[in-house]
């Protein structure tokens, strides 16, 4: 059983009948995942970018948007989603609470579009006008759908990134996070938000964030995605290093091997639409730590498949992507 749960090609795909199968238009043996690499959000994708607002309630009954930040992103990143979801909040009562948290999201995400990646000197006065509006609208949204639906954790999460671009401070964004983890104590994104927020360049404090990571991971069952946090918590102390060797070390590879085999690499692991992204995380630390066990067996259960997030903390992330599997 647990070789078909965790095989390889037809084996896998036959697990997961609403697999997606690896693009054909593949370059140096690695594909884009699209849509989770899942049919039925590939099919609320394509109805929320056709404005099909019936069609994205019908594609949604497999899901729990209040909880799944996977697929809350997937429409969250898609551009004109915004200039039609308003009509939803405003029309469909019943569903009210649904189409604020879609709104909401996309806003924010509407909202750095227009600030951009740029360091804050470089934003122009209209950008951070734009910004704030954008987020201001986010705010609002969020906060109702959190008091609509209370059981929700995928209004906090977010509202933690609005609180971080609108500079609310500490103490509002720590209730935000306590809000979240009531919810769902192992929640994984709120976490990974968390451990963003405590870097130097958002006025943390150097290691704060990887003790963070370690004190909620300890907790966390085997077979449990959390471990990823160690991961990342690593991977942002990279981009805030001036060293970039400084993962290459004996304790850091041990702690990432650790992790990986506790989490990720553990047959208790369940593999829900997007988990290549947690394989991901896990494959960017890994090879910037330069560790060699877990890493050929992450890359090979990839399969080459490829999530923009983390890599796009480097510069041509798929070229490096690249150049990591063929050096795992």
């Amino acid at each position: 059983m647990l070789g078909k749960l965790f095989g390889r090609g037809a084996e896998r795909s036959a697990v997961d009948p609403h697999a997606l199968p690896a693009s054909r238009r593949q370059k140096n043996g690695m594909y884009k995942l699209r849509a989770l690499g899942d049919a039925r959000v590939l099919a609320l994708v394509e109805a929320a970018d056709a404005g099909d607002w019936d069609g994205v309630k019908e594609a949604l009954a497999p899901f729990d948007l209040g909880r799944d930040h996977h697929v809350l992103g997937e429409v969250a990143e898609l551009d004109g989603v915004q200039d039609w979801i308003g009509r939803a909040v405003e029309e469909d009562k019943e569903h009210r609470a649904t189409a604020l948290l879609i709104s909401g999201a996309r806003h924010i995400n509407w909202g750095w579009e227009a600030r951009t990646a740029a360091r804050a000197v470089h934003v122009t006065r209209e950008q951070w006008q734009i910004f704030y509006e954008r987020l201001e609208i986010a705010e609002e949204q969020l906060l109702e759908a959190a008091e609509l639906r209370p059981d929700w954790v995928t209004p906090w999460r977010r509202l933690l990134t609005s609180g971080r671009g609108m500079s609310l401070g500490p103490a509002v964004n720590e209730t935000r996070r306590d809000a979240a983890l009531r919810r769902d104590p192992l929640d994984l994104a709120t976490h990974i938000e968390w451990v963003s927020q405590l870097q130097p360049r958002w006025s943390g404090e150097a290691g704060q964030a990887l003790a963070f990571a370690r004190e909620a991971y300890a907790g966390a069952p085997d077979g449990h995605r959390l471990g990823c946090v160690i991961a990342m918590a690593h991977i942002e102390e990279w981009v805030e290093s001036d060293d970039k060797n400084c993962l290459v070390t004996p304790d850091t590879q041990d702690e990432l091997l650790e992790a990986a085999e506790r989490s990720i690499l553990h047959p208790d692991y369940v593999r829900r639409p997007g988990w290549q992204e947690d394989f991901n995380i896990f494959a960017m630390a890994l090879s910037l730590a330069s560790e060699r066990i877990a890493l050929p067996r992450v890359f090979d259960e990839l399969e080459g498949a490829y999530t923009s997030w983390p890599w796009k903390y480097m510069t041509e992330p798929e070229k490096k992507y690249a150049r990591a599997r063929r050096n795992a």
